[in-house]
């Protein structure tokens, strides 16, 4: 056996077969599809093997070359982004009040409203909001928070919340608090985050409860498949960007392996799937060249907003530009999967209700199907894309900028660009995945048709022995008798 296994397992002998004595052990459902896929030829086995044995030992290569080893650089210095390393413990909100934010020296900046003037704003007579005279107290929220672990369980503390604050807490909201040994003990505790781990494990579970109760063992291969490409991300790709290996590369690598080991436990080590893999395969690789034109050429810095300026002034030696092209490759991989699975499908599907079909027809019909992919899926990263932007474009509508103004500018441009070069890719891989799909199912099934001959050959050799043999009997039974009726004649004489 080499190293793409047969799309299913062996046929078993028909229950018909059996009892009329054939011995081919092959069923006839092939033209209807209700049997199993014809296995794929040792031949196209093997040329598949030698494309895709190189590739994957090229992607271990590379992990093993790549792969980060020793302390983090900001874990070595003590160096922190964005304060996530910071020592938290689990709190809890015992009771809220409503107090004045005079008396607890809070005083809160009312958001100013259209025609709103300076006097009006600090509370001037007949103007509620402010401590001026005439106006409403301004109430404010004191909240007592409880820690609930570590070495200081049980002790609480006051927060308060201004009535403009955009999150305000409940009794018995649990808390995430931010712990500071060397500050004042008064102010050593301070709430961090809400903890959101309930709602967040019940979403999940939910997830891989539809994902299994729908895919069954496959959604368990998917589910599978999730937790090794997070494991990738995490382990190998950001932790190799971080230590100074081209982001490119690591993107290149730590894409690839997540393709093959997706791909393969959820679909199974067969030629379909590896006729899928070829197909991303070289989407990828004009996702990558065409990525790396248009970002130079568009001079796009890939600088554009507040955690890419943070990561590049911890970490200069991070090539910016790299990571914007490594985060098009991994983002287009997911998407490029799913065309790609489902066009390959497609083909083997088509081929097997219609064994007789030509290589245009089956072509053909599988590009009306990638056709009407390619509308949906395209539409959908398009509102993706507006979805997670939605707030930088109200920005720019508020600034009533033209068209050409926001499209050009490189905070958008570089969204454009990311989307655009994506777009590109995922509707190259439907002809490319298709054309390839055909090409090995019609030229694995040549041999698989003469067979095919073969077996119609013998079935009507066996259908005519079996006629024979059924009109023998008959004729034997009909001599019986007329034997036994002249013998019962001869005797009555």
């Amino acid at each position: 056996m080499t190293a793409i296994q047969q799309d299913h397992p062996p046929e078993q002998p028909h229950p018909s077969d059996q009892a009329h004595g054939h011995g081919h052990g092959h069923s006839h459902g092939h033209s209807h599809g209700h049997g199993p896929a014809t296995p794929v030829s040792a031949r196209l086995r093997k040329i598949i093997a030698a494309v895709l044995i190189p590739f994957t030992v090229a992607v271990v290569a590379g992990l093993i070359v790549l792969w980060p080893g020793g302390t983090p650089d900001h874990k070595a210095h003590g160096r922190s982004g964005l304060g996530f390393d910071q020592t938290t413990v689990a709190g809890r909100v015992v009771k809220v009040e409503e107090v004045n934010c005079a008396d607890v020296n809070a005083q809160p900046q009312a958001p100013t409203e259209p025609g709103q003037d300076g006097a009006a704003q600090n509370g001037a007579p007949g103007q509620s909001g402010g401590p001026g005279q005439g106006g409403k107290k301004s109430v404010c929220e004191k909240a007592t928070i409880e820690v609930t672990s570590g070495k200081d369980k049980g002790r609480t503390f006051p927060e308060i919340v201004q009535p403009n604050a955009s999150r305000h807490f409940s009794a018995g909201q649990e808390l995430k608090l931010a712990y500071a040994p060397k500050a004042p003990k008064e102010l050593q505790y301070s709430v961090s985050d809400v903890d959101r781990s309930m709602p967040m494990a019940l979403l999940a579970g939910l997830f891989a409860l539809a994902v299994v109760a729908v895919g069954r063992l496959r959604g368990v291969f998917a589910l599978v498949a999730l937790a090794i490409s997070f494991g990738v991300l995490t382990l190998f790709i950001l932790p190799a960007i971080l230590q100074g290996s081209n982001p490119l590369v690591v993107a290149v690598v730590g894409g690839s392996a997540i393709m093959l080991l997706a791909l393969y436990m959820c679909h199974g080590l067969t030629a379909r799937t590896s006729v899928a893999v070829l197909g991303t395969l070289v989407s990828l690789l004009l996702i990558g060249v065409l990525g790396s034109l248009f970002i130079g050429w568009a001079s796009l810095t890939g600088n554009t907003d507040d955690q890419t300026g943070l990561v590049h002034g911890l970490y200069p030696n991070i090539e910016i530009q790299g990571l914007l092209l490594a985060g098009v490759i991994i983002g287009s991989l997911g998407v490029l999967d799913d065309v790609t699975v489902t066009q390959t499908s497609a083909v083997w599907e088509l081929r097997e209700a219609d064994p007789t079909t030509s290589r245009r027809k089956l072509y053909g019909a599988a590009m009306r199907i990638g056709r009407d992919h390619i509308a949906s899926v395209v539409n959908t990263l398009v509102l993706a894309y507006a979805g997670a932007s939605l707030p930088l474009l109200l920005l720019f509508s508020i600034a009533d900028s033209g068209v050409g103004t926001v499209a050009t500018s490189e905070i958008v441009a570089e969204e454009i660009v990311r989307t655009l070069v994506g777009s590109i890719g995922l509707v190259a891989s439907v002809p490319v995945t298709t054309a390839l799909a055909v090409l090995v199912v019609s030229a694995d099934r040549a041999p698989a048709a003469d067979g095919g001959a073969e077996r119609v050959a013998d079935a009507g050799g066996a259908q005519a022995a079996q006629t024979t043999q059924t009109t023998q009997s008959a004729q034997a039974a009909r001599t019986g008798r007329g034997g036994r009726g002249r013998r019962r004649r001869a005797k009555g004489r």
